[in-house]
């Protein structure tokens, strides 16, 4: 706690030499409501206080009902209130014509900066989680048996044309049997790991179907002994998903489900297809995105500085995706829809609430919960599009949208024009817009990880993990460093100063390196530092640490390692390995190519190790 503080203290000082203002009496505030409220006020009121800034910068005035706790009059507060006085009017709480951008970054970072900070909840508040999890699945059962069929119908008109050529060539993948399933490394609701995937025979009634266990399980047929032992599950003895928690805030912990094996193992087949069949869609592919965020970056740039384009988020969003709607959007395509119903878990494992028949698609774990929900999405941005125009939109109209709306996940990018109707119709449907991480009005947009105010990046620098208190809190160290380094590349140099002094009692040796070495080191713009020459290479060397995480050790052979041998060269001659940029971290760390047989999963823990490599 002392050093949270600690860091708080220093980034407040130097951000208000930035300002040209005094953070003395905010230092006073935050050390005072630490004392008698402890960590929940840097991590939880703080970033309130960051949300509530955020809608005053996008309506253009403080409301009455903003900065609770900080305000007892209501209006502007006094709480980093020399920031403030550079953004807003005292009086009026009114948005001054030319706010400062540094007080904007400097309020938002000073907020926020906790805001994301890996530490567990609550029993309370995990509890709450849960029970929320299985209340938000009742709504969804309940608003399915209250939509009207003509709702149906629109969403299905709407699906119909913007999908069809997505859906028409992943349906003839699946229907020749042109799929590639592939197991991933996380963990799974039968608690099987790593490479004992490849070996697992476990099988369901209704993916048999569609995707035959010959076909899936098998490396080839000269294998046929195995096929009499495959355990053919039918739909009342599959294996529910399990319902975990994984930090996200310490206000609430994310909720994800663990898929059974043969689940995970399917959905990812389904997913190369979809992913592919989706690149070759000029059309759709330039509303949703799954690889890469930069496209919904820049169109919240754009947004920021011309006002056309707001940035809209949803709460709970994959949660609140209808398995009825998915069933209405798939229904013209029998052998695509097959696959994804019988790749889909009917019930979930809920702690404290036993086993949940599922409403929902599915949850966040599912490979295919993303895409899914991206397809969702985009068909009501253009359903509530038309809505607003009361008519339906023609193919160059639909083309003309291109560079204005945009899906990335639960990010979405719209006209302004269209807001009122696009929020509506995802309301309507059942989705909840997060009105506090929404923007349209001002010159404020959020989308994607990235933050912008009238043109210029205001993104915040998150601190993701405690201090760490010796070497061997490896994750905490280079979750430090990274921190450091980002704060020196943002110009807060004197709080690098202090981080480094810290880091320095952590670790002995800290040499300055480039962002490409393997080195955990600072970055500086002056270069990096070389300590000795490389006798047979003749390059220059530093001593430092480098991360190590190595697999665990889980040894495959027989007919499972050449099932996963056959798998992967054809996914590399495919030219792509079905990952998203979402997955993207979740994957086997590299690792020597004739150990892949020997080591598989995620690594149980992370070392740096020291050792001299090169600083660049």
């Amino acid at each position: 706690m002392k050093s949270l503080m600690l860091l708080w203290r220093s980034l407040a000082d130097e951000l208000a030499g930035w300002c040209c203002t005094s953070a003395m009496r905010d230092i006073e505030t935050v050390s005072h409501r630490v004392e008698h409220e402890g960590i929940s006020f840097l991590t939880i009121s703080l970033a309130n206080f960051g949300s509530d800034f955020q809608k005053a910068l996008d309506q253009g005035y403080v409301g009455p009902s903003q900065f609770l706790g900080f305000s007892r009059s209501g209006g502007l507060p006094r709480f980093l209130g020399g920031f403030l006085d550079l953004v807003f009017d005292r009086t009026s709480g009114r948005l001054i014509d030319k706010p400062c951008i540094d007080a904007i970054f400097a309020i938002r970072q000073l907020s926020l900066l906790f805001a994301k900070i890996s530490i567990p909840c609550s029993d309370a508040r995990n509890r709450k989680a849960m029970r929320d999890y299985v209340n938000v699945d009742n709504e969804v059962r309940l608003r399915d048996s209250l939509r009207e069929k003509q709702l149906l119908a629109d969403f299905h008109s709407v699906s119909r044309r913007l999908l069809a050529r997505t859906f028409t060539r992943a349906d003839l993948l699946v229907y020749n049997g042109d799929v590639l399933p592939k197991h991933g490394p996380g963990q799974t609701a039968d608690r099987i790991l790593g490479n004992k995937k490849f070996d697992s025979l476990d099988w369901t009634q209704r993916l048999e179907a569609i995707l035959p266990s010959g076909e899936m399980l098998l490396p080839n047929w000269s294998y046929l002994d195995r096929f009499g032992r495959v355990n053919l599950k039918e739909p009342g003895t599959e294996i529910p998903v399990k319902v975990i928690m994984v930090p996200k805030t310490l206000k609430t912990p994310r909720i994800i489900a663990m898929e059974p094996v043969c689940m995970q193992y399917a959905q990812q087949a389904i997913l190369g297809v979809l992913l592919e069949s989706h690149e070759r869609d000029n059309l759709l592919s330039s509303f949703v995105g799954f690889r890469d965020q930069t496209p919904n970056q820049r169109l919240a740039r754009k947004g920021s500085l011309k006002g056309d384009l707001a940035t809209l988020d949803l709460s709970e969003a994959s949660d609140r995706v209808s398995n009825q709607l998915v069933e209405t959007m798939l229904s013209d395509h029998p052998h695509l829809h097959e696959a994804v119903s019988a790749s889909r878990s009917l019930t979930a494992d809920v702690l404290g609430h036993g086993i949940h028949s599922l409403a929902k698609f599915a949850s966040m774990g599912s490979a295919l919960c993303f895409p899914i929900e991206a397809f969702v999405f985009v068909t009501l941005v253009i359903l509530g599009i038309e809505r607003e125009l009361n008519r339906s939109l023609s193919y160059s109209e639909l083309h003309a949208l291109k560079g204005k709306v945009r899906i990335y996940g639960d990010d979405i990018i719209v006209p302004v024009e269209y807001v009122r109707s696009v929020t509506s119709t995802l309301e309507l449907f059942g989705f909840k817009v997060n009105s506090r991480k929404s923007f349209w009005t001002g010159k404020f947009r959020e989308s994607c990880g990235k933050d912008y105010y009238d043109g210029i990046d205001v993104t915040t620098i998150r601190f993701r993990q405690n201090f760490p208190s010796s070497q061997k809190n490896a994750t905490e160290v280079v979750s430090l460093i990274s921190f450091r380094n980002q704060l020196y590349l943002r110009g807060l140099w004197r709080t690098c100063a202090w981080l480094d002094r810290e880091i320095t009692r952590i670790i002995k040796h800290y040499p300055v390196v480039l962002s490409t070495s393997p080195i955990q080191g600072r970055l500086s713009f002056l270069g990096f530092d070389t300590q000795r020459e490389c006798p047979r290479l003749h390059r220059p060397l530093v001593k430092g640490y480098v991360v190590s995480a190595k697999p665990p050790i889980n040894s495959l052979d027989g007919s499972g390692a050449l099932l996963k041998c056959l798998l992967q060269m054809a996914h590399r001659d495919r030219g792509h390995d079905g990952t998203l940029s979402s997955e993207i971290g979740t994957s086997d760390l590299p690792v020597a190519a004739q150990e892949h047989l020997l080591r598989s999963g995620r690594p149980s823990a992370v070392n740096i190790k020291l050792r001299w490599e090169t600083p660049y």
